[in-house]
């Protein structure tokens, strides 16, 4: 038995049965502009003798049509088209088929059309217009505030009512449409038939043509009383499916939609669950209420590790959280509407609302589950990805000696791994971890890092070991911390405090303990903060001093006369600031420790709450980024903006970072600024910008590094605001530039050589 339209799928009322119907109904309308058009042209035929040849050749070319159109069922084609051929031949001896012609094709089609075309119509807008009553009666039900018990029954009584009615109707429905869909076949070939025979009995001329034909159309009659009594058969067993499916319809609670409680995690299609939820608007208002319901009414399931929903079967989903490991779910009993949940992920959070509690509980438990076996599925998947991708490298000798060999063929995962401590989750304490978070320098296993991506990126920016790509200069960065240098920083007191760090698996205990060491830096010690040795800080000076009196000898000759009168003067004010504070405040830690180098010391004062952007009043408001590229370390700069340095702050005199690289020729210092978004247009009091500076030094890396950015620039703003994001060429180059700044510096000294020379 073949049913065109499921009697089960109707009760869902899926969208897959609105798929199946919307095919039904345009298949109808197409069968039924065919059948019209047969009989407006037979029609034609019997009216117009004078026109017969022609009308006959275009009813010749209608009945090809129909056996194109029913390429699907091969004896309808087949025989259309044996027929169509016989027929072309006997054009000129059509006189006299009028007759036959009025009762066999215009009589027994147009009944076909005016009776059974009819009955399908009429069923049709039937559904069409209980359909509408129920997505009704579904929001009506939805909007209904809990505290108004009155309300709350009414629009459950009505819900019920109109389900039932709902129920009835649309399996009349289907009834009707299969057995439109059965009889179709016997009415078509048993009109058409008749035709032919009619042919054979009134063309004696034709005789010996429908000698050949007749056994055919003898095979063809016996097949069709096979068909006319499977036809019956069908109708009967449809009939009796029909009666089954409503009797059972009839002793279910319709005051609910529950077609689906359970869920599966190990469905054959991959589907844990689907069904339908209300969906509350994302945007600024965060409202329910649309003019019409299916706008927030969607066909949700839970497929493949992510929440996605439709409208319509065919539509692509809409992703709503890409990973359930990233995400929690709960109750939701602080807003008005009943039976709301919701689903919250580090970046948003979607509000839903089940048709009943039963629904509510069900999809609850089936993202808690799905998150469950999406950490262990994707667990097993990254470690077999990794284990076969870089094997074990083992340890390598710590200090100097050990960071050179780091920066040669190994991967970022065996470069990483072999800093101390990083063998093990920095905060859990589990191994082999392959994430890291870039702006604290440490190791994390998939569930932390599940945990600091919650936090937010201006606490912390997490990145696969093993599945993104790493810059140099963050691999370098990487190598300079590690998770016993940071441990060392924020877990100063956890001993003291009498705290335990939570172990693998303990989720909840994790996320409070992470939230307490980054966050609120609880366990950092507030009075460990240190200071460099006397002599130390007079090298400091001294070197500081150095590196300004090199920036202003790059200047030109007027320049160099402005700036050499405050030298003596700056070179005091470095000495007083640098030698008396025994006790330093964060911001002048950062400071000092930007200029060192030294990244251990700079995490420590961050933890302590250094500002990032801290201006050192004593020297001319420069920032601790300025501080780093006048140290002239590329890994201090990337550090700082990892965690939030401003690339364009500038200092008294109005240069930023850009400017002072420029001045000093650091061209990986230059390059990673653009890269950064580095603002090229500023000027300094001297009206100087960085392009000008580097042509006035005669640098010509920088230049063309600044040129290039510059032409990158006008190149996105002539595409406009959906433009392009830049050549590739001008991307191949930066790139370069930054691989030859992390690994081969001393190829970009070229500039001081030559300028030593003269």
């Amino acid at each position: 038995m073949k049913m065109t339209v499921d009697f089960e799928e109707c009760l869902k009322d899926s969208p897959r049965f609105r798929a199946a119907l919307e095919e039904v109904e345009g298949d109808v309308a197409e069968l039924e502009l065919k059948l019209d058009k047969l009989v407006k042209l037979c029609i034609a035929m019997i009216d117009t003798g004078k026109a017969f040849c022609v009308a006959n050749k275009q009813f010749m070319n209608g009945i090809r049509d129909l056996a194109q159109y029913s390429s699907n069922d091969a004896v309808v084609e087949t025989s259309l088209t044996k027929f169509s051929d016989s027929l072309q031949e006997m054009i000129n001896f059509h006189t006299i088929l009028f007759d036959q012609t009025q009762r066999s094709i215009k009589a027994q089609l147009q009944n076909f059309v005016k009776e059974d075309l009819r009955k399908f119509k009429d069923a049709k807008k039937q559904f069409e217009k209980v359909s509408e009553e129920k997505e009704n009666a579904l929001v009506k039900n939805a909007q209904v505030q809990r505290n108004k018990q009155h309300e709350v029954e009414e629009a459950t009584n009505i819900l019920t009512a109109t389900r039932k009615c709902f129920r009835h109707i649309a399996l009349d429905y289907v009834l009707q449409i299969n057995v439109l869909q059965s009889k179709r076949r016997s009415e078509i070939l048993k009109s058409m038939l008749s035709f032919m025979y009619a042919h054979l009995a009134f063309f004696h001329q034709g005789y010996d043509l429908f000698s050949e034909l007749g056994p055919y159309m003898k095979d063809l009659g016996a097949q069709l009383d096979r068909l006319v009594v499977d036809a019956a058969k069908e109708k009967r067993e449809m009939e009796q499916k029909h009666s089954t499916i409503q009797q059972k319809a009839a002793l279910q609670d319709f005051s609910s939609d529950d077609s689906k409680l359970e869920y599966n995690v190990d469905a054959a299609n991959g589907i844990v669950m689907e069904g339908y939820l209300f969906k509350r608007a994302s945007n600024a208002f965060k409202t329910w209420n649309r003019k019409k319901p299916d706008h927030i009414r969607r066909w949700f399931s839970i497929q493949n590790n992510q929440l996605v929903y439709q409208k319509k079967f065919k539509d692509n989903p809409t992703v709503v959280v890409e990973d359930l490991r990233l995400c929690t779910v709960k109750h939701c009993e602080d807003i008005e509407r009943r039976f709301c949940f919701e689903v919250v992920s580090p970046t948003k959070s979607c509000m839903l609302q089940a048709d009943s509690e039963k629904l509510r509980q069900a999809w609850i438990k089936a993202v808690q589950t799905s998150i469950a076996t999406a950490y262990r599925e994707k667990g097993d998947e990254s470690e077999k990805l990794d284990k076969k991708s870089s094997p074990s490298t083992g340890s390598l000798d710590s200090g100097n000696e050990s960071k050179d060999k780091l920066l040669k063929g190994e991967s970022a995962l065996q470069r990483v791994q072999c800093i101390p401590g990083n063998a093990s989750c920095c905060d859990c304490g589990l191994a082999d971890p392959r994430w890291a978070s870039i702006n604290l320098g440490i190791t994390l296993c998939i569930e932390c890092s599940g945990i600091h991506r919650s936090l937010g990126v201006h606490f912390s920016k997490v990145r696969s070991l093993t599945l993104d790509t790493w810059e140099p200069e963050l691999l370098k960065l990487m190598c300079e911390l590690g998770n016993d240098v940071m441990n060392r920083v924020y877990e100063a007191n956890v001993e003291k405090m009498g705290i335990k760090k939570p172990q693998p698996g303990q989720r909840q205990e994790k996320e409070a303990y992470i939230r307490a060491k980054y966050v609120e830096r609880k366990f950092v010690d507030k009075y460990s903060i240190s200071s460099s040795p006397p002599e130390q800080e007079k090298q400091i000076v001294s070197k500081s001093c150095e590196e300004k009196r090199l920036s202003i000898s790059k200047l030109g000759p007027s320049e160099q006369v402005r700036a050499s009168p405050q030298s003596s003067e700056t070179e005091r004010q470095d000495s007083s600031v640098f030698l008396d504070s025994q006790h330093l405040n964060p911001g002048l830690q950062l400071y000092r420790a930007s200029y060192e180098k030294n990244l251990p010391k700079m995490a420590e004062a961050l933890a302590h709450g250094a500002d990032v952007n801290w201006p050192n009043s004593e020297e001319n408001k420069a920032t601790p980024l300025i501080q780093a590229v006048l140290g002239g370390s590329l890994v201090t700069c990337e550090f700082l903006l990892q965690n939030g340095a401003n690339v364009n702050q500038r200092d008294v005199q109005g240069r930023g970072p850009l400017h002072h690289a420029t001045v000093l020729g650091h061209t990986g210092q230059v390059c990673l600024f653009l890269k950064r978004g580095a603002n090229q247009h500023a000027t300094d009091e001297e009206g100087k910008d960085p392009l000008s500076i580097a042509v006035e030094a005669a640098n010509a890396d920088i230049v063309t590094l600044l040129r290039l950015a510059r032409m990158n620039e006008e190149m996105r703003e002539s595409e406009g605001l959906y433009g392009q994001p830049g050549d590739e060429t001008y991307q191949d180059i930066f790139r370069d530039f930054s691989q030859m700044a992390s690994n081969n510096p001393e190829k970009l000294n070229r500039f001081q050589q030559d300028s030593q020379k003269f």
